[in-house]
């Protein structure tokens, strides 16, 4: 099958987001690859089903470099300072870069964290005393894990408001936020720059400062790669963990049997909750190197190419009532953080953050329910994550029987 046999079938668009896995569920029974328009206009190629996304995360013929998009790719116009990531890297630079910033999400060091992440949770939880009602995602699931990025990176607490809508602009999806978008891309980079210049002038003990030293001392990064890694770390340290945070408590509020699951095995209910939840709802772009056929469907060079973790944690051909949420699920095997060499790194906090944001929370607040229990979920205007808007609580309310 060509790139002629298949018309745009779909649109990421509102109706997309507001119905992401009844819409995946209908593409993956139809196709394992889907020709569709991206929410920016941009046409491409979406994969649907578990096993060929699992394949192509780890294809190395799926270039994470935008420079070998086809022509006219527009992408998020991200400036070169802010792009030499590791989400817009191939190897043997993916290897290098990822390396140094590495030792900073060791399983050991990201467990020395738990003590400063659970004082965070009780501190946003203290300011939740007293209130019958609150909003668990402004409130609790947003500030939580920019907290503990900008920690982890030695960010002031005052400038974290601030780029936190920047990071929302640059996820969300419009087609006329293009003045928005500018605004944010200009924001972020003005204002990463001036933080390496602080930090420059007077280092802390903090990521951060490592960096700055891996950068002039051992000169392993380059300039633009120093301010690439700060970017990402801020953007996607967050964006994950919010969603993680704030669909995962939206599902334990709606199934009150899971308040002891969570109790009994809480790795156990997060691990469930990623591939249920699915905070990251596309993996990074890639764009295809050369020829690549994926589940029959030939893909010239240059195209953009979209994998659907939200879809492929969700397909019944690997996993056993696939839209059933269950905590005891043995061997998950899901794709919440992607595959091989690209596998997210920050994967670990992820884990942490939203193991201790739903212990802390249930612990102190035992009576939480849903404001509305009926109503339809608020979510975030966003084809590449999956997270809500709003969460509306009632702290006193008794949980179900």
């Amino acid at each position: 099958m060509t790139t002629e046999d298949l018309a745009p079938a779909i649109t990421l668009d509102d109706a997309y987001v507001d119905d992401l896995f009844g819409v995946s569920a209908r593409l993956r029974a139809a196709g394992p690859v889907h020709r569709i328009v991206t929410a920016e206009g941009e046409t491409a190629w979406l994969v649907t089903r578990y096993a060929d996304v699992r394949a192509a995360l780890a294809d190395p013929a799926l270039s994470l470099d935008n420079t070998n998009a086809r022509s006219g790719y527009r992408g998020s116009s991200l400036p070169p300072a802010l792009a030499r990531h590791l989400l817009n890297t191939d190897p043997p630079d993916h290897a290098r870069l990822r390396r140094l910033v590495g030792q900073a999400f060791t399983a050991r060091r990201i467990d020395g964290l738990a003590d400063g992440v659970r004082a965070t949770a009780d501190a946003l939880l203290d300011r939740l005393a007293g209130r019958a009602e609150a909003d668990l995602v402004a409130d609790y699931a947003a500030p939580l894990p920019m907290a503990v990025i900008c920690d982890l990176l030695g960010v002031p607490a005052a400038d974290q408001d601030e780029f936190r809508a920047w990071t929302h602009t640059l996820v969300d999806s419009a087609p006329d936020r293009g003045r928005q978008l500018r605004a944010a891309v200009a924001g972020i980079d003005g204002y990463t720059r001036d933080l390496i210049g602080r930090k420059r002038a007077d280092p802390g003990d903090d990521l951060l400062s490592a960096l700055i030293e891996a950068r002039d001392v051992g000169d392993r990064l380059s300039e633009d790669e120093l301010t690439s890694f700060t970017f990402v770390l801020f953007a996607a340290g967050y964006e994950t963990s919010m969603g993680l945070i704030s669909v995962g408590l939206l599902e334990v509020l709606r199934r009150p049997g899971l308040r002891a699951a969570r109790r009994a095995d809480p790795a156990g209910l997060v691990e469930e909750l990623l591939r249920f939840c699915v905070p990251a709802a596309l993996a990074t772009r890639r764009f295809a190197l050369e020829p690549v056929e994926i589940g029959g469907v030939r893909i010239p060079p240059g195209e953009l190419v979209l994998l659907s973790l939200a879809s492929a944690n969700r397909d019944p051909d690997r996993f056993d009532n696939a839209d059933d949420l269950v905590p005891s699920r043995a061997g998950h095997g899901h794709l919440a953080f992607g595959h091989g060499v690209h596998h997210c790194l920050g994967a670990p906090l992820a884990r942490l953050e939203a193991r201790i944001a739903i212990e802390r929370l249930l612990d102190r607040f035992p009576g939480l329910g849903l404001a509305d229990p009926a109503a339809p979920p608020e979510w975030r205007p966003s084809t590449r994550t999956h997270g809500l808007r709003r969460l509306p609580v009632t702290l006193e309310k008794e949980p179900a029987s």
